[in-house]
């Protein structure tokens, strides 16, 4: 059995004199520390880091609170702990750490929620941007073989800045998108050239989730969900008209 001080209730050792809280001349007898309201006449008082940690607790959706009211709990309860029963207040430092990290928790979920909305909208804007260089590399590819009757189409994106505006394209890369003009062929020998792709692909093909957009002298745009340019031109599905312009229909149309 412990020794404990009748005047505050510290623990002590047989060989101590003095109690080191209170410095009051202890006798080394055991027995069960004493009633705090008993020994001082009066109930424990309540623990001002306590109450401070409990105040900022209510406030726990704001993060700094929150933050002050776990580090204010854990001192409270330590403070609590040391006091030998001269301080209480234990029940509302442990509420301020519920609340305290209940208002963390939930401030982290909102950021996760609100780094995936800005991913979200980066990407639909990226999409946007990608078919939108699709079409301007179509009507580039026209005014081209209009300009250019003896020739036709080109596969050379330097050739299309030329005679019409796509500086921002000319250079192949976009918005997180690559650009690519290829499989140039004439239908007759020695003919202009009447057929070409278009493709559009994410820079970080095999990272991300974005589509991938191809076309060709049929000035129509199709689609794949996978990212995939070879199978955009294989079996991609024909993006509608209606759906140009709001990226996030893209995958349900596209899908049926």
């Amino acid at each position: 059995m412990s020794s404990f001080c009748r005047g505050c209730g510290n623990s002590f050792s047989e060989d101590d004199v003095f109690c080191s809280i209170c410095g009051r001349a202890v006798s080394a007898t055991s027995g069960p520390p004493p009633d705090p309201a008993a020994a001082f006449g009066f109930p424990p008082e309540p623990s001002g880091k306590a109450i401070f940690s409990l105040v900022c607790g209510i406030l726990f959706l704001f993060p700094p609170t929150a933050i002050v009211a776990v580090i204010f709990g854990h001192l409270s309860l330590s403070e609590i702990r040391r006091s030998a029963g001269r301080l209480g207040g234990k029940g509302m430092a442990i509420a301020a750490l519920v609340l305290g990290y209940s208002g963390l928790a939930a401030v982290s979920i909102l950021m996760v929620m609100v780094a995936f909305s800005v991913r979200n909208a980066r990407q639909a804007a990226n999409q946007s941007s990608a078919v939108s260089g699709v079409r301007t590399l179509n009507t580039a590819e026209i005014a081209y073989a209009q300009a250019h009757p003896a020739i036709g189409y080109t596969c050379s994106l330097s050739d299309l800045s030329q005679v019409w505006g796509i500086d921002d394209l000319a250079q192949g890369h976009k918005d997180g998108y690559v650009f690519v003009l290829q499989g140039c062929e004439a239908t007759k020998p020695n003919g202009p050239i009447a057929k070409y792709q278009l493709l559009a692909y994410p820079v970080a093909q095999n990272k991300t989730r974005l589509p991938a957009y191809c076309s060709n002298e049929s000035d129509r745009i199709k689609i794949d969900q996978k990212g995939s340019p070879q199978n955009c031109l294989r079996t991609g599905a024909d993006l509608l008209e209606s759906q140009i312009n709001h990226p996030q229909t893209w995958t349900q149309n596209s899908s049926r």
